[in-house]
């Protein structure tokens, strides 16, 4: 993760912050660099689900969402 972070922080996207509870932390924030890059990654994001949902029916949309969901759900069973 700290090298993630690192990376992140060299490009200007995040900035790291004292933790005023925790002096062994630090908190995380995005920069404006940051918030720009993550508005424009939602927005490639969108567009590729979006191309994806528009190759099925309404009706194969919505069996596919019942069984991501069916899936989710037993991943969470068995992670807990």
């Amino acid at each position: 993760m700290t090298n993630r972070l690192d990376k992140l922080e060299e490009r200007g996207f995040i900035r790291r912050l004292p933790d005023p509870e925790d002096r062994r932390g630090v908190l995380v924030e995005l920069t404006k660099a940051g918030e720009r890059v993550w508005e424009k990654a939602l927005g490639a994001q969108a567009a590729k689900e979006s191309l994806i949902a528009d190759a099925l029916t309404k009706d194969e949309q919505r069996r596919l969402n019942a069984l991501l969901r069916r899936l989710m759900r037993e991943f969470e069973q068995r992670a807990s």
